[in-house]
């Protein structure tokens, strides 16, 4: 049966020094931000795949300092992960050097990466048991654990004050004095729940100011669908989407997680009787994280994971409506009341994490008095 085949991609690839001829293309994963391509290439009767994604540049407006920082963690990584009796080729992502010596390359205005597939392995973007959140959070801990000793003055912020909540808060105030798209008016509730909450906003900023928490290497987009798992155990074997790599706190990246993975329902549901905290998935996160990172970790740290799993959920709420208010000009949408879906249901799940924090914290201590 015929393949169609994107010539321009394939070209995309030559610019890579790809060789051989491209037996299939397909679509790989369709993110908020960026759309990347799974092709396979008959090298001389030898199949390889490789991954081609464009560089979404009105997001990165640097792919120097953004690759830099992917290459350099990733090269780390490879030595980490060796060091560990790993396998480097299939536990971190591998990029490859385009013609002009760069590990990117413009096409017209378009920018383009590329890098070997992983094979034998899938993202999920569900949760289908506990022990899947559970791998995903060693997978993070792991992550976390190898990159303790990075060289930060090295690491670029590709994206200046991503995960600056007070800062995300600003820019909320700045959407709802604006009012670009004409909605302010009709998410008053919205943005009365969000800003109730605004004094919580400069917690984790004043404890890294007091030296209680460090700046770290952090992913900054943890959901589970940026782990590769293997295909026959299911285990966490590689940390994928690593666009947002930059200084920051470990607390961004585990309460990132738990916003994506403990939801007992998507984040776009629009139903918010489905929306609450699976305390069973964040202990099941928290076992996997913990696990592998609990000695790394400073004692302020472990106090508040549970915290920021609301704060960053809170973050992202926040995100969602000042994009709605903005009209629609950051992440992808599929009809016009998206965005406001997606901060309705966040502002429910962190209405959930409140109620339950106790809990949480109880069940954060229990588990870390068993790897210290």
């Amino acid at each position: 049966m015929a393949v169609d085949i994107d010539n321009e991609i394939v070209k995309v690839c030559r610019h890579f020094n790809i060789k051989g001829e491209a037996v299939s293309q397909s679509v790989f994963t369709d993110g908020h931000i960026n759309t990347t391509l799974l092709i396979t290439f008959d090298e001389d009767g030898e199949i390889k795949k490789y991954l081609v994604q464009g560089i979404n540049t009105h997001v990165f407006k640097n792919p120097e300092e953004l690759m830099e920082n992917i290459v350099n963690v990733t090269t780390y990584l490879r030595k980490k992960i060796a060091e560990n009796g790993g396998n480097p080729e299939r536990e971190t992502l591998t990029f490859l050097k385009a013609e002009n010596g760069k590990y990117y390359f413009y096409v017209g205005d378009k920018c383009w990466r590329a890098y070997n597939f992983i094979d034998n392995s899938h993202t999920c973007n569900k949760i289908e048991t506990k022990e899947y959140f559970e791998n995903a959070g060693r997978s993070f801990g792991n992550f976390q654990k190898h990159l303790t000793d990075y060289p930060m003055h090295t690491l670029h912020e590709t994206i200046k004050d991503f995960h600056h909540t007070p800062k995300r808060f600003d820019n909320l105030e700045q959407a709802i004095k604006t009012n670009a798209a004409g909605r302010a008016d009709s998410v008053k509730a919205e943005i009365e729940f969000a800003m109730a909450r605004r004094p919580q906003a400069g917690r984790l900023l004043k404890l890294y100011k007091d030296g209680l928490i460090p700046l770290r290497v952090t992913h900054n987009d943890t959901k589970l669908n940026n782990i590769l798992f293997d295909d026959e155990t299911n285990e966490g074997i590689c940390v994928i989407d690593l666009d947002t790599i930059m200084p920051g706190f470990s607390l961004y990246d585990f309460g990132d997680a738990i916003r994506f993975g403990g939801n007992t329902t998507r984040e776009d549901d629009d139903n918010l009787d489905n929306v609450d905290i699976s305390l069973e998935l964040f202990e099941s996160y928290a076992e996997g994280f913990l696990s592998a990172c609990a000695k790394a970790l400073t004692m302020a740290e472990v106090e508040n994971l549970a915290f920021s799993a609301m704060l960053m959920t809170l973050e992202c709420g926040i995100r969602f409506l000042t994009d709605y208010l903005d009209g629609d000009v950051y992440f992808k949408i599929k009809y016009s009341e998206h965005n406001l879906v997606r901060a309705r249901n966040q502002f429910k799940l962190v209405y959930e994490i409140e109620k339950h924090m106790d809990e949480m914290n109880d069940i954060v201590m229990r588990i870390y008095k068993k790897y210290i």
